[in-house]
């Protein structure tokens, strides 16, 4: 008894002794917090010190494209801790996502309580305040902490962006002065392009939560679906002169957010307002940040049966350490970082004084989805056609990231087609994808399905459209009635066969592509078809490519072992032919076969260049596509070799080179001696505006209708002041779907029914190309698909071209009015990016 009494002294005393050598931030990193920015392998450091020496867990989940570490810290009890696996896989249970045969256990169940720091880097008060968190929650001697541990796992994510911080962190160090100068004048206030708010390759990853492009979003995902916390935060900064942000947030809500949902953001909300009034800080609610766009921290932890919210503090990105606001108040880092860790701990103690109840609506949320599903269709088909078979494979591949359910089966039923947007008769043939709203993540394929999505208010922070079926260009019905899945979806891996003549690659999707840019540079020499044709009784559709041992003969032997090798790689199905001489079409030797070249390709960026549409390109080059890609700066251009560029990428941006003289006549003669330039977005209309390019080139912006001009003195006039956000949004769009016409005899068009769905996100449509030009992607009348659009807005964007190719001398220029790479989700634009840059023109 002894013995167990002095073994149980000696423990004891060694956790006491454990807990007391955890150092708060100041006495590990030798400054106080706000006084300077800690990089990100400093943070690191600290967070591997508290868990060297206290009882949590830490995790690292992933890296950056950079080689960073991505950490999670779980924070609770001594008890939770022991049995946190435990935890996590009974609230899955509760979510009905774990497949065994155990019971849920609802009673005692903790809360889990997720926080999200610094997702943007240049907000970088955010890591400073998880560190804060982190002690406020190993600290022995908080006796509050320790009390709301009991019932509460707490899940830190110190840094989700340690690429873009260390970018703005690193860069903001090089420049302060001995003292930090709140003048926001001084350099320290004013980063350099691309800036640090995005990733490595320029991506904001707050927009990438459901889509998860980037290496980042992917990692984290998976980490976040193995847990689904009842509670999450996204931590960020707004402009210098707002106070503090939190929950509840701004209309318009999505109608699928539960009342619960919405009445506890307003729970959340009054204790952080009840220790801001302590404090005199001043904060706002219920304005700016809406619950809306699927792919944001807060809204993607909502539709999977979280409270999922934004907290926003003021001064970053330019805040630096010290800034002077309007008021001529200074807004310290110190006090960012401060009140950043006052929310997070209040958000913390008002989920344990709620746990059960948080517990307890977690599971109605599930139950509901599960038992009854979410919203007004139950059953989603998408046609599983042969023409879409790769972009059916990525949003296949975009259901498994996000855990969404599906499978095959057979039925009938009535449904609205989202190619006619009508209400129709359609039958499930046994190789469609059915995706039934009956399953736990019912609230996500509601968000991610619906053809239309309900808008209590037309002042939105983002898209207001996004449906996938149109983001992928495939062919689906959203039905009312219930079809039930009877078998998984078959993803049979193609074999290709031997051929002695050659091969033909159909030109259908990003998977194809990739694979003629591996058999591009290990110098294959390919062909490609301008016309359809028939041969060995298969068709094949414009744009095929031909593989053909006439042009290969230095491989020998090899040649058709590395092309199989490539294809079977990714996935993609060759077909052998055995003669040149086709039963219809043009035969492999005829003028309308072309060589397939490869081209240098250059993309523009640096200062006036849009980061994230820069980003886009870069990411899809390397990434997605994998070729190679130079990346100039716009500042440069005078100093670039033109005869190293076959094809110029212009994105979004302003470019101050085509309103020099000297610039503008080098970057003409390039394309009338062969260059070729693929602009997109802004670009496009800095071409049709610029002197003399807009006479060279012939591109006109199409000038708005203004209608009757109205008599100044007359009440139509007259404008409420408290009216002026919805009057302003009156002739504009934040991200509505159009139907655009399509010449899919074009290259430009290649692989592509007649139409293609297109997001569009300003006012801007041009005037059908003359003399030569080619009008490719046109907008006709009442093609809006979905989405908020102005009023006054509406009625014009009708009659006009938005994508065009125009021949200049040797050269052409291909314009994307619209962005047909956003985000990297707009699956259904990357392959007419592709034809843009690898087909017009050779």
């Amino acid at each position: 008894m002894l013995r167990k009494a002095l073994l149980s002294f000696f423990i004891g005393s060694w956790f006491i002794s454990v807990q007391a050598q955890v150092k708060s931030p100041e006495e590990f990193l030798g400054y106080k917090i706000g006084s300077r920015f800690t990089p990100h392998w400093k943070l690191v450091t600290y967070f591997n010190h508290v868990a060297a020496n206290s009882s949590i867990k830490l995790e690292q989940y992933g890296k950056t494209n950079e080689g960073r570490p991505l950490l999670l810290a779980f924070i609770s009890s001594t008890e939770n801790l022991k049995n946190l696996e435990q935890i996590r896989v009974n609230n899955l249970r509760l979510a009905h996502l774990q497949k065994d045969a155990v019971a849920a256990v609802e009673d005692n169940a903790p809360a889990i309580v997720w926080l999200s720091y610094n997702v943007h880097g240049n907000e970088a008060s955010s890591s400073e305040a998880a560190m804060l968190t982190l002690y406020a929650l190993v600290d022995p001697t908080n006796a509050s902490t320790k009390n709301w541990l009991k019932n509460t796992v707490v899940i830190i994510d110190p840094c989700l962006n340690p690429d873009g911080r260390d970018r703005y962190v690193n860069w903001f160090n090089s420049v302060v002065g001995k003292n930090s100068n709140p003048n926001r004048a001084a350099r320290e206030h004013s980063e350099p392009w691309p800036g640090g708010r995005t990733n490595h390759y320029n991506f904001d990853l707050n927009r990438d939560w459901a889509w998860q492009t980037q290496v980042e979003s992917q990692q984290r995902i998976k980490v976040y679906d193995q847990w689904l916390p009842q509670i999450h935060v996204d931590y960020h900064e707004q402009g210098v002169n707002e106070p503090y942000y939190f929950a509840p947030a701004a209309q318009p809500y999505h109608e699928i957010i539960t009342k619960w949902q919405r009445d506890f953001q307003v729970t959340i909300g009054k204790n952080n307002a009840k220790y801001f009034d302590q404090n005199g800080w001043l904060y706002f609610t219920k304005e700016v940040f809406d619950l809306f766009y699927p792919s944001y921290g807060d809204t993607y932890p909502t539709y999977n049966g979280s409270i999922g919210m934004t907290y926003e503090q003021g001064g970053g990105p330019a805040g630096g350490l010290s800034i002077l606001n309007d008021e001529g108040d200074t807004l310290t880092l110190t006090d960012r970082a401060t009140h950043h860790y006052t929310t997070s701990l209040s958000t913390i103690e008002i989920s344990s004084l709620n746990a059960p109840k948080l517990i307890n609506e977690f599971r109605k949320f599930f139950n509901e989805a599960y038992q009854n599903g979410v919203g007004e269709y139950k059953t989603f088909v998408i046609k599983n056609e042969a023409a879409h078979s790769e972009r059916i494979n990525s949003i296949l591949e975009l259901l498994d990231k996000n855990q969404i359910q599906y499978g095959t089966g057979k039925g009938s039923g009535k449904g609205y087609n989202y190619a006619t947007g009508k209400e129709e008769l359609f039958t499930a043939g046994t190789n469609d994808i059915i995706i039934s709203a009956y399953q736990p993540r019912s609230a996500l394929v509601k968000a991610l399905f619906e053809p239309k999505s309900s808008l209590v208010d037309s002042v939105t922070y983002d898209l207001s459209a996004w449906s996938l079926p149109y983001a992928y260009g495939i062919n689906a019905f959203a039905s009312k009635d219930k079809l039930v899945v009877t078998g998984i979806v078959s993803r049979s891996v193609p074999v290709n066969a031997e051929t002695t003549y050659g091969y033909v690659l159909p030109w259908k999707g990003i998977q194809t592509v990739k694979v003629v840019s591996q058999l591009l540079q290990k110098g294959i020499l390919l062909r490609y078809a301008e016309q359809p044709f028939e041969v060995n009784g298969n068709k094949f559709d414009r744009g095929s490519i031909i593989i053909l041992r006439t042009a290969n003969k230095s491989f020998g032997k090899n040649l058709w072992a590395a092309v199989r090798e490539l294809a079977d790689a990714n996935a993609v199905q060759l077909y052998p032919v055995t003669t040149g001489f086709v039963e219809k079409g043009f035969d492999f030797g005829s003028d309308k076969v072309h060589p397939f070249k490869m081209p240098k390709i250059a993309l523009l960026t640096g200062e006036g260049v849009n980061p994230n549409a820069a980003g886009e390109i870069w990411h899809f080059f390397e990434q997605e596509i994998d070729y190679p890609i130079s990346l100039i700066n716009a500042g440069d251009i005078a100093r670039t070799g033109w005869n190293d560029i076959d094809v110029l990428i212009m994105p979004d941006g302003s470019y101050p080179f085509l309103n020099d003289k000297d610039k503008q006549e080098n970057f003409k003669n390039w394309i009338n001696r062969g260059g070729r330039v693929v602009a997109l977005e802004s670009a496009v209309s800095q071409l049709a505006k610029t002197d003399p390019i807009a006479i060279g080139l012939g591109i006109k912006q199409k000038k708005m209708d203004e209608g009757d001009k109205k008599d100044s003195n007359s009440y139509e006039a007259l404008k409420i002041f408290e009216d002026r956000d919805r009057k302003a949004i009156s002739g504009t769009t934040p991200g509505s779907i159009w139907k655009v016409d399509l010449d899919n005899t074009h290259p430009l068009a290649f692989g592509y029914p007649d139409y293609f769905y297109t997001l569009k996100q300003d006012n801007v449509i041009y005037e059908f190309l003359k003399d030569g030009g080619w009008n490719v992607g046109v907008l006709k009348k009442e093609n809006q698909v979905a989405g908020f659009v102005g009023a006054a807005l509406k009625p014009k964007l009708k009659d006009g071209l938005l994508f065009g190719v125009l021949p200049v001398g040797n050269g052409s220029l291909t314009f994307l009015a619209d962005n047909v790479l956003f985000r990297s989700f707009w699956e259904n634009g990357k392959l007419m990016f592709c034809n843009a840059v690898f087909l017009v023109g050779q």
